[in-house]
């Protein structure tokens, strides 16, 4: 043997203790069960001896590997190891897979850069969901997956080299984590005169309550104001020295003559970020910060569709970002939902 390749060798049942099946052995009770008793790769122990004994192996193939390989569970498991960062949690290798689940709901976040270089290498494999996805506790965010039985030990070690690059240059981040959501109080404000008149009943309330709720966060305070700039304006100032983490304005964010909420938002002193997104639905939302504090002119199809650029948007505040220019024009890419 050079050392370096992986073979097959037959040797006595008792003395493969501590090596490697090279293949899946089957245990049949007749009318009972039939399948896998061990899995190619599982490493025998003295207690495996009795059962391999029992559907007639008294010799068995075992698999010796190459000082330059590596069997496929230790390839996925070092390679999950190098990646995963905080709020993370590893699953056991199983046929040469390694999921990372969310230790807790959150953000996901996800170096694009570094998956395509590690899947570029070949033999191994990175599956990722997209980054800034929300993950719920316990599913899984990343698989880490060897493609043969055995791989060589240098197509991991370039993985971990990677990962390692990736935390050096940023401050020891790595390159796939989950991010935990703050517990954010909101001031609500919603505009309309055929609302505010009691003409029409609020529905943006409960669309708005309902999605923070699902991330632990919650609408403090609801107010009410006609289509008028100087009382929105004024509104926006009163929900400002509440002092709530965050300024949700909803209504009147068309390009109609009476519609006054963005011109109010920008008159408040707020810093726009950008009035409409690439995005549909969801294309006339505003977004701006306001002494610090996230604000957002909110369009009507926040009220009755399950997914818009309010829903893009409210998970990364919620998990600490600051929404610049760049994150509103990539919202384009994949923005168009069909429903």
């Amino acid at each position: 043997m050079s050392g370096t390749d992986t073979i097959l060798k037959e040797v006595p049942v008792r003395e493969a203790v501590g090596l490697r099946l090279a293949h899946d052995l089957t245990q049949i009770i007749p009318g009972q069960f039939k399948g896998r008793l061990f899995k190619k790769g599982h490493v025998i122990t003295e207690t495996d001896i009795p059962s391999l004994l029992d559907i007639g192996k008294e010799h068995i193939y075992i698999m010796e590997l190459g000082e330059s390989e590596l069997h496929e569970d230790d390839a996925a498991i070092r390679m999950a190891m190098a990646l995963a960062g905080e709020g993370i949690t590893l699953s056991d290798p199983h046929e040469g897979k390694v999921s990372l689940k969310a230790a807790m709901q959150g953000l996901a976040l996800v170096d694009q850069i570094l998956v395509e270089a590690i899947n570029e290498l070949g033999e191994v494999a990175l599956a990722t969901v997209k980054t800034n996805s929300v993950v719920q506790e316990g599913r899984a965010l990343a698989a880490t997956r060897a493609i043969p039985l055995t791989v060589p030990k240098a197509k991991v070690e370039e993985v971990e080299r990677l990962a390692a690059e990736y935390r050096a240059a940023n401050e020891g981040e790595a390159p796939l984590r989950v991010v935990p959501f703050r517990k954010l109080r909101a001031g609500l404000l919603t505009t309309g005169g055929e609302v505010f008149s009691g003409r029409i009943q609020d529905k943006f309330g409960p669309a708005v309550r309902s999605k923070l709720d699902a991330f632990g966060s919650e609408v403090a305070e609801q107010r009410f104001a006609p289509d008028d700039r100087q009382i929105i304006v004024k509104e926006i100032h009163y929900l400002l020295e509440q002092r709530y983490d965050m300024i949700l304005v909803t209504g009147g964010m068309s390009v109609d003559p009476d519609d006054r909420t963005p011109g109010a938002i920008k008159a408040s002193g707020a810093d726009i970020v950008s009035y409409g997104t690439p995005m549909l639905p969801g294309s006339m939302l505003l977004m701006g910060y306001l002494n610090g504090v996230p604000i957002m002119g909110l369009p009507g199809c926040v009220m009755h569709d399950p997914y818009t650029s309010f829903d893009v948007l409210l998970p990364r505040i919620l998990a600490g970002q600051t929404i610049v220019r760049e994150d509103i024009v990539r919202m384009g890419y994949g923005g168009l939902n069909n429903g």
